[in-house]
């Protein structure tokens, strides 16, 4: 497993200095923190040159920050959650970054114990464990559900060898508009190309992206050999099963077709 580089040092956050920029001109991917992502997901990240982490958004119990769905290596088709108990110490209104992890200590217990019962007889679990060791005890040290997620995507993408930059969404710029966010963040940045999911893509308006000379790229992984349950189960579970060059040759190939611009996509002003 490599070793993290000096360039995906995580931004500081609002309250400290303004972070230190990446060149202009990369692809940018913007994400909530996820918690041990799915394949698609990660995917997308890896395509990237930068990943800015929305954590300045309202939580979303439904969606993937608290939680993973694992597979078994043997028998894909039995699975299960992965969760991070999660309290929202303001309601339904709490912002992802502000989410507390409720008893650290236990959920630090219960989930070393699901990923080495689940993933323990791989061949690569000597290489995996060690990786997930420091997002573990950050599940007690930060007691912080997006802390703990935004470190197992980092554990993963680093694994497969990704050379890119972190950066939050709370240390730049941004108004509220959802997608006038989007464009403010890659804009701040210097991004010249915006990766964009397919749930995004039903919303976005690209009008907004041309103004400031921003392609926008739909990422639209295929559906079948690895991809095949890519956007229901966690990428953990194929790491385990086939290695990260593996996976890592995989993930090149595809951030190497993804270009061209969006397709589909509203353009109302």
């Amino acid at each position: 497993m490599p070793p993290t580089s000096h360039s995906s040092r995580t931004a500081s956050t609002a309250a400290s200095s303004p972070p230190d920029l990446p060149p202009p001109g990369g692809r940018c991917a913007i994400h909530q923190p996820n918690f041990f992502p799915r394949l698609t997901t990660l995917a997308k990240l890896f395509a990237a040159d930068y990943w800015i982490v929305l954590d300045d958004v309202q939580f979303a119990r439904r969606d993937y920050q608290h939680r993973a769905r694992l597979a078994a290596m043997k028998n894909p088709a039995q699975r299960q959650w992965l969760t991070l108990p999660t309290h929202l110490p303001n309601g339904r209104s709490t912002i992802i970054r502000d989410a507390e992890i409720v008893d650290p200590a236990r959920a630090r217990r219960r989930i070393r114990h699901t990923l080495q019962h689940w993933y323990g007889a791989s061949p690569y679990w000597p290489v995996l464990r060690p990786a997930l060791a420091p997002v573990l005890d950050l599940i007690t040290s930060s007691g912080r559900t997006a802390a703990v997620a935004e470190a197992s995507t980092r554990t993963l993408l680093e694994a497969l060898g990704w050379p890119g930059r972190v950066l939050r969404s709370s240390a730049l710029p941004s108004r509220p508009d959802r997608t006038q966010r989007l464009v403010d963040l890659a804009v701040a940045v210097g991004a010249r190309t915006y990766l964009c999911g397919t749930g995004g893509m039903q919303y976005l308006r690209t009008s907004l992206f041309d103004t400031y000379g921003i392609t926008v790229i739909p990422f639209r992984p295929p559906q079948t050999g690895v991809w095949a349950d890519g956007r229901e189960v966690s990428a953990l579970p194929l790491l385990a099963h086939l290695g990260p060059l593996f996976l890592a040759a995989e993930f090149r190939a595809l951030a190497a077709d993804s270009s061209g611009p969006a397709k589909g996509a509203t353009t109302l002003p």
